[in-house]
Order: structure tokens, then C-alpha cells, then sequence
């Protein structure tokens, strides 16, 4: 009896130390692949929010890089056309020179000869127009052959075109034949500037001897320096001459220049871009030809397809948006962003138009990338 009464009580004792049944679990959100369906407190919780993709012009900013370029008619090559020794320069690469300045002085015979027989031949030319009026005034009369007529209007017009000759070898070469006397014949010339600008190179030195197609400097009037910058071809569609652009240097990127489109090429590179040309719309004496720089267009597509810019969400370094397919029921899809203006996101891609027929969620989309994500961890 005693056996059976300590049995009892063991059981009792037993059954009051065995674990309370844990209460039910609350009922979580249900995982399908790339879908994700939400309780009915969820979904409160949550304060889910949907709308349609639409489709309406937006702002973006186009960024390229090019460099600063000189129009030909902005560069010039000085070389002496007769050759000849470089005698005197100062010229030194930067300077800055003014029209009409001397930058050289060039140095050999031949420049004598050249006024020497500019001088020979003007009076010889004398002598053959007086000539060629007294045989003319003879043969009027008869006093003189046609033929000793004839040879003196020959002899006058051969002079006439010799002097001419002449004079614009000499001109050529920077002489005044009209200042031209026997009295300042020099075996020198004076090589002056054609430009208001500055050197750009200086390809020669004192005592050289130059040949008439050696470049001795270069020179460039940077007062109507350009930007010229490297677009690919499926961005040109977005731009026009007059279109404002805002260029910039690495090593300052908080200086602005403005400038705006006059020309754009036509002729695309191996790497499928054109050049588009800009002129800056006030010149700075900082910018220099060749120099690096980078520039801004503001282009519009007049068609794109845009959610608001808390539809979007990252992961894994992709973009995806959440589409409604059915009560409380979500699909996380893949997208491509394009351009961001007033928080409104444009999406590209073949794809983007779909989003315009299907509701597309604008509040909550990390809520629900955290509800599948998570769901999928466990």
C-alpha cells in the first residue's frame, strides 16, 4: 500500500516539473522564389504603397571629358620662305607677343642679292621706258622701223614684270621695295610676329641654318580657343548647336567654365564617338591648348519611363523595384536606373516599358527585400 502511495505522488511531482507548451508562433511571411507574400499584419505593419510606372520627360546629366583645341586659323608656323641664319631671338615658349613684334632676325647673302637685283632691274626698267617712248614718238614719224618699235615695247614690259618679281620676293621677306635705295641695302631681315598670342614652341637656335620649309616657332592666339569633346554615338542624338555645357579641370573642379555647342562632327573614331566643338563664352589665360577637361550637358528624354526613387532598392550591387501580383502577394524584379531628378528615377533597358501596365510599390520596398531575404537565410 505504502508502495503504491509513493508511486502516485512520484508521478504527480513528475508531471508538475514537465515544460508549459509554447505558444503557437505568429504566422510569418510566405517565400516563393523571387516572391514574397505578406500576413494581413504584415501588410499593415508595413504601410505598403503602389502606383504605376509613368512615362514623361527627364533632366540628366551627360558627362564627358575632352580637351582644349585652337582653330587652324589660330595657329601659325613662322619660317623665313628664302631660309637662311638665324641671327637674334629671345623668344622663349610662353611668351606673349603682339602683332606686327619682332621674333627674329635672319641672316645671309642672298638677301643682298635679292636687293640687288631688285635695284638693277628698277633702273634698267627706267631706261627701258624712256627708250620705248622715244621710238614711239619715232615711229609715229616714220623715223624708226616697226621692228626697233616693237623690240623696245618688249624689253619695257619684260622689265615691268621682273621689278614686280622682284618686289614681292621682297616683300616676301618682310623689305619695303619702295623704302629700297642703295644706301640701306642690309644683309639681314626682321621675321615679326602675324598674331596677337604667345609661343607655343621654339624650334630653333642662334647660328642654325634654316631651310624655307623648317618651322622656327609656333605660335597660337588662344582668344579663340575651343573645347573639343569626345561623345559616343548613342548619346549625340541628345545634343544641338547652342546647348550650354559647363567644363571643368581636374585640379579644379570647383571652377566652371561655360561654353556652348557651335559645331558637331560627323565623323565617328574606332571607339564609336564623335568630337563635338565648344566655344567658351569668355576666354581665361589659364586654359591652355591640349589641356585635359571635363564637361556637363544637360540632355532630356522626352519618353522615359520613371517610378519615384524609394521604389528602387540595391542589393547585392543590382537594383531591383517590388511589382504587386496579387493580394499582399510581391515579385522583386530587376532593373536598370538611369537618370535622378526630383526623386523621380528613370529605368531603361528593353524592359522598362512593362512597368507601365503592372502596380509597381513606392513605400516599403526594403521592408519587403528584408522579408524575403531573410525568409530565405533561414
Amino acid at each position: 500500500m505504502k508502495k503504491t502511495i509513493v508511486y502516485i505522488i512520484l508521478t504527480l511531482l513528475l508531471g508538475s516539473c514537465s515544460s508549459p507548451k509554447q505558444a503557437p508562433r505568429a504566422q510569418e511571411a510566405a517565400v516563393n522564389g523571387n516572391r514574397v507574400t505578406l500576413t494581413p499584419e504584415q501588410y499593415k505593419t508595413a504601410g505598403i504603397l503602389t502606383d504605376k510606372a509613368r512615362q514623361q520627360p527627364i533632366s540628366s546629366l551627360l558627362r564627358v571629358n575632352g580637351t582644349i583645341d585652337v582653330p587652324p586659323q589660330n595657329m601659325v608656323s613662322i619660317s623665313a620662305p628664302l631660309g637662311g641664319y638665324l641671327k637674334f631671338t629671345q623668344l622663349l615658349p610662353g611668351m606673349h607677343l603682339r602683332r606686327g613684334e619682332t621674333i627674329a632676325v635672319m641672316e645671309d647673302p642672298q638677301y643682298i642679292s635679292l636687293q640687288q637685283d631688285y635695284l638693277t632691274a628698277k633702273a634698267k626698267l627706267l631706261y627701258a621706258r624712256q627708250e620705248y617712248e622715244r621710238q614711239e614718238e619715232l615711229n609715229k614719224t616714220k623715223a624708226s622701223s616697226d621692228k626697233v618699235y616693237q623690240q623696245a615695247q618688249a624689253d619695257y614690259a619684260t622689265e615691268k614684270v621682273l621689278v614686280k618679281a622682284l618686289s614681292e620676293k621682297l616683300r616676301l621677306i618682310g623689305v619695303d621695295p619702295d623704302r629700297l635705295s642703295d644706301a640701306n641695302l642690309s644683309r639681314s631681315i626682321n621675321l615679326t610676329s602675324p598674331i596677337d598670342g604667345y609661343v607655343s614652341a621654339v624650334n630653333a637656335n642662334i647660328g642654325k641654318y634654316v631651310n624655307p620649309a623648317d618651322i622656327l616657332f609656333e605660335l597660337v592666339n588662344p582668344e579663340d580657343i575651343h573645347l573639343a569633346l569626345n561623345v559616343f554615338e548613342k548619346d549625340v542624338s541628345k545634343l544641338y548647336v547652342g546647348q550650354k555645357v559647363i567644363a571643368y579641370t581636374n585640379s579644379d573642379p570647383s571652377k566652371k567654365y561655360p561654353c556652348k555647342i557651335i559645331l558637331i562632327g560627323k565623323d565617328l573614331t574606332q571607339d564609336r564617338s564623335l568630337r563635338v566643338h565648344c566655344h567658351f563664352e569668355q576666354y581665361d589665360h589659364t586654359l591652355l591648348p591640349g589641356m585635359y577637361m571635363n564637361a556637363e550637358l544637360e540632355v532630356q528624354s522626352s519618353d522615359a519611363v520613371t517610378v519615384p526613387s524609394d521604389a528602387i532598392v540595391t542589393y547585392d550591387d543590382k537594383q531591383y523595384v517590388f511589382i504587386a501580383r496579387g493580394e499582399r502577394e510581391y515579385e522583386m524584379t530587376e532593373v536598370k536606373a538611369g537618370a535622378v531628378q526630383d526623386s523621380i528615377t528613370e529605368i531603361t533597358g528593353q524592359d522598362a516599358g512593362r512597368l507601365l501596365t503592372a502596380p509597381v510599390v513606392t513605400k516599403g520596398s526594403y521592408i519587403l527585400l528584408m522579408k524575403l531575404k531573410n525568409s530565405a537565410d533561414e
